[in-house]
């Protein structure tokens, strides 16, 4: 893949983030759909993921791979902080077990907290984009 595709690549992830976070903060003010805040947030969180994992040509067919990829290429050699480690597991845990085994809602609070997460998560990214000179 060319440089200038892979650059191209990076932006399409990142626009695919902010829109993610642009669609659960519209609905916060609802207070209601926290659902669908949380599953926003976690896809602003995996697709800001891809993104990094796009300058170094990495990918996975998996969420979790992602995930793994993540810790092993930017986390463990200090290119991210354990933070933003945490911050993308715990919003992966929190939209596996809302689809998949939770049987209560989810709070307005407990989704405003994964969009926040979300948002620092995402910083964190832009700010290694920038540090690895993307």
């Amino acid at each position: 893949m060319t440089f200038e595709n892979n650059r191209a690549l990076i932006q399409i992830r990142l626009e695919q983030a902010e829109e993610c976070l642009e669609a659960a903060r519209s609905l916060l003010p609802m207070r209601k759909c926290s659902r669908s805040i949380v599953n926003r947030a976690y896809y602003a969180a995996f697709y800001a993921a891809l993104a990094l994992l796009h300058t170094q040509e990495k990918t996975s067919k998996k969420h979790i791979g992602t995930i793994r990829l993540i810790d092993s290429e930017f986390i463990k050699p200090g290119k991210l902080p354990k933070q933003a480690s945490k911050w993308l597991h715990q919003l992966f845990e929190a939209r596996m077990e809302d689809d998949y085994q939770s049987v209560k809602p989810i709070s307005i609070e407990e989704a405003q907290e994964a969009l926040e997460t979300a948002n620092q998560f995402v910083q964190s990214i832009r700010d290694c984009l920038i540090q690895e000179g993307y």
